[in-house]
């Protein structure tokens, strides 16, 4: 898996770099998307193995399958993922470059820990919160965690703010064996 993630960083970077000189961040942030999904559907093997049809007949059928056909700069993308046999790695390179894209954004993921799901309203209340804490826009990622009895706990890089119960909890230990 690291191999390949630091193989993807490649053509991420080199992707990012174009659709940014270009003004294309948004549009090339959904093509990759969409060619991450068809290199999972175990059928698109059968036409990339499929020894009757050359490379730029490949390419058109999967360019066709996003919607753009005709679109010169993803086929030669996706060429060139063919012609290097990482047409794979697909899905990794659309994750490096969403962190590229996010980086560039002032954008940074935040891991919010919860004891139960939480409601969209919930979450968009919680992020303003967040977003004033840690002074960043924030892309939210929500993991459920037993643990904590309830409330929350974000984790921003290195950064925490643990609003949890077990936290809480924890606090009022401390201070009833101080006293």
């Amino acid at each position: 898996m690291t191999e390949s993630v630091t193989i993807a960083r490649q053509y991420a970077q080199a992707v990012f770099e174009i659709a940014k000189e270009s003004g294309a961040l948004a549009e090339w942030s959904d093509r990759l998307q969409c060619i991450a999904v068809i290199s999972k559907d175990p059928n698109i093997y059968k036409i990339i193995g499929n020894p009757m049809l050359s490379t730029p007949q490949i390419v058109e059928a999967i360019v066709s399958f996003t919607g753009e056909a005709g679109n010169k700069e993803l086929s030669a993308f996706v060429g060139v993922l063919l012609g290097s046999e990482r047409f794979g790695i697909a899905e990794e390179i659309s994750e490096v470059y969403e962190q590229l894209k996010d980086a560039d954004d002032g954008v940074k993921e935040a891991i919010i820990h919860s004891a139960f799901p939480i409601e969209k309203a919930q979450l968009d209340s919680l992020l303003v919160e967040c977003e004033s804490h840690f002074k960043s826009r924030l892309r939210p990622h929500v993991e459920i965690d037993k643990s904590l009895i309830g409330g929350v706990r974000v984790v921003v890089e290195d950064k925490v703010l643990d609003l949890s119960v077990r936290y809480r909890l924890d606090e009022m230990a401390v201070a009833l064996k101080q006293n």
